[in-house]
């Protein structure tokens, strides 16, 4: 497994959790194009390890993130960005598209992630963990959907992703005025689920429920991310026949015949062998 990219740390412990660090912290991890190129691999890297089922996303130094690197993102791509003609429009369209793949891999991903946002939370940082499963933050958190402060219509996926976490309204607010939110405020919408005095307490804390979710077994936890996110924006009805049709398929795996044995030998059960 590739444990290092330009941008990115990655750390695998031995209870099936990776960390992924975001590791530019001399620029508070302002986004510049290695993370945009790398992040589809370093999600493809965790997809493929079979020892990891869960991870977390992470940042060193003081702060998650600032978001786009807007410096060096108009020195690497400005005359695609100010390109006259159609085939200019197409190139910019297409490296949107290119840059959103990272961020939908995190959504996509089988595995859960949850998401440790210590200070700033900017832009692009919040469009990262909107993809994440779970999200904490300290109370000194400053997150912000900032694009409209900078001409920008967000399109990394928080406009799209948040309004099915913290409602149509709250996202409408952030988004319209690219205020800033502080931990209390986030957990109050519902954006984060829990907040934490320190940085250090954050990283322990997202640790240990993604080492809570590993332990589990892997094909369950992974059939319910998959039902959950099908589900999502569909009719009540459609969900519960798609769940209907993954357990009738699922159901009865190795983990289900051990919890059975388990249960009749008066034992705990022992997941995730293979």
């Amino acid at each position: 497994m590739k444990t290092n990219f330009e941008f990115f740390e990655i750390v695998e412990r031995e209870d099936g959790v990776a960390i992924v660090f975001l590791n530019r912290p001399d620029k508070r991890n302002a986004m510049n194009w290695s993370f945009w190129r790398d992040l589809p691999d370093v999600v493809e890297e965790i997809n493929s390890n079979r020892k990891i089922r869960s991870f977390v996303i992470a940042a060193k130094g003081k702060s998650f993130s600032t978001g786009l690197d807007l410096e060096s993102f108009f020195q690497e791509f400005g005359p695609i960005v100010r390109g006259t003609y159609a085939d200019d429009r197409k190139k910019l369209y297409e490296l949107i598209l290119r840059m959103q793949k990272g961020i939908n891999a995190v959504y996509d991903s089988p595995k859960p992630s949850v998401a440790a946002v210590q200070k700033h939370c900017i832009g692009g940082g919040l469009d990262l963990i909107s993809a994440c499963d779970i999200r904490y933050a300290t109370y000194d958190a400053s997150i912000s959907l900032r694009e409209a402060k900078v001409a920008i219509v967000a399109d990394m996926g928080s406009i799209n992703r948040l309004p099915s976490i913290i409602g149509q309204g709250n996202t409408r607010e952030l988004a319209f005025t690219g205020k800033d939110i502080d931990g209390e405020e986030a957990l109050r919408m519902g954006l984060v689920s829990k907040l934490f005095k320190t940085q250090d307490e954050l990283l322990e804390g997202a640790i240990a429920t993604a080492s809570e979710i590993a332990a589990n077994p892997r094909i369950v936890v992974e059939g319910t991310k998959e039902v959950m996110n099908f589900s999502e924006g569909k009719p009540l009805s459609v969900g519960l026949n798609y769940v209907a049709v993954w357990n009738s398929s699922f159901l009865d795996s190795k983990d289900f015949r051990e919890i059975q044995t388990a249960f009749v030998e008066r034992k705990r059960p022992e997941y995730n062998k293979d």
